[in-house]
């Protein structure tokens, strides 16, 4: 059973974190728009980036504790859906820098400087928000829905499962790696200056993105705690407990760990088009195995099977990381290594686990008095 059978918060907890996340996707756009450069209140163009990102790997955080606290499918592969969503937004971003970029053209920079004629079929229609947009979604959501149908269907599970997924992220970006394919190569998408017509460096503009990433999350907690505390998410639970008792009471699993798979992609991929405009960048490198194991840490460390937990762990592995690669960069895998180690063998709950479990023995110590 998880720990969603009983209140992760209770009301005070509720309220606190409520208002945490109104601090962070509210007040912080709003000072670093109206505040003028140098004020003291005034957050930087570093920390509304770091932020953003952050709440950006937090959603996905949110997505993969859907499919492995509550489903049992443990993924090392969820890098592959958040860079398919960056490079289907960063393709429209691109094509914003053709229309007046250093080379005139209509081709983005890169391709001009690979001295190709004109755009590949895929990317026809790039050059429109909507078409972006509905292709952040398609092409993930495809991708999840074909690889889930056939991996599900064939019954792989465990960590034979997690393996071939590791193996089609590595795949993909051994792909995108390549110049022909029309992805800008290991250089990827970069240099972009405009998004919606307006400069994508402005303070507005990065203030807007922030808050659209905050927004992102809420929803996607709120969707997947609607999800787990439905009968969907009690036969998921069943399923990863024990899948045949479940097939044999009558139940087909899969549906149910095909569309948790889905739904999951594609959160990763809109967290992975509002990172790109934030960081300014998106390359082969985001799909890297690492990278996806690195989500894997981020629900461990903050507790799977508790949705806030995963939140929780984003921002505490990566504000870590933030300063670790600056302090001790040659040291940061060893430490994410260790960390993922301590967690599992001490604290199998993550973070949240282990204020629910003092917090049940300060009450239990409340009744015994």
């Amino acid at each position: 059973m998880t720990p969603w059978s009983r209140p992760v918060l209770s009301r005070p907890e509720w309220a606190t974190a409520l208002g945490v996340f109104a601090l962070i996707g509210i007040l912080v756009p709003l000072l670093h728009v109206m505040l003028p450069e140098g004020h003291a209140l005034r957050p930087s163009t570093y920390a509304v980036t770091l932020v953003g990102k952050i709440l950006c790997f937090a959603t996905v955080a949110v997505a993969m504790d859907l499919i492995w606290g509550f489903a049992g499918i443990l993924s090392l592969g969820h890098g592959l859906f958040f860079a398919l969503g960056g490079y289907a937004w960063g393709m429209y971003l691109m094509r914003q820098i053709g229309r007046d970029g250093s080379y005139g053209a209509e081709l983005p920079d890169f391709m001009v400087f690979l001295d190709w004629k004109q755009l590949p079929w895929y990317w026809q229609g790039s050059d429109q928000w909507w078409w972006a947009m509905l292709m952040v979604l398609l092409v993930p959501g495809l991708l999840a829905l074909v690889f889930g149908w056939f991996a599900f269907r064939s019954r792989i599970k465990g960590v034979y499962l997690s393996i071939v997924t590791q193996a089609l992220t590595y795949a993909a970006m051994l792909l995108f790696f390549r110049n022909e394919t029309g992805f800008g190569g290991n250089n990827g998408f970069t240099d972009f200056k405009r998004i919606f017509g307006v400069s994508i460096t402005s303070p507005g503009t990065r203030a807007a993105l922030l808050a659209a990433s905050a927004l992102c999350l809420l929803l996607a907690f709120l969707l997947c705690r609607y999800l787990v505390r439905s009968k969907f998410g009690r036969v998921l639970e069943a399923i990863r407990d024990a899948e045949a008792r479940v097939m044999f009471l009558g139940y087909d699993p899969l549906p149910y760990k095909l569309s948790a798979w889905v739904i999951s992609a594609l959160l990763c991929a809109i967290a992975g088009a509002l990172y790109v405009p934030q960081v300014g960048i998106i390359n082969p490198g985001e799909m890297s195995p690492a990278n996806s194991i690195e989500i894997a840490v981020w629900v461990a460390v903050g507790g799977r099977g508790t949705l806030i937990g995963p939140i929780v762990g984003a921002f505490l592995v990566n504000l870590s990381k933030s300063w670790f690669t600056q302090a001790f960069p040659q040291l940061w895998l060893f430490f994410l290594g260790l960390l993922f180690v301590i967690v599992t063998l001490a604290l199998p709950r993550g973070v949240v686990g282990l204020v629910m479990s003092w917090r049940e023995r300060r009450r239990g110590a409340g009744g015994q008095t």
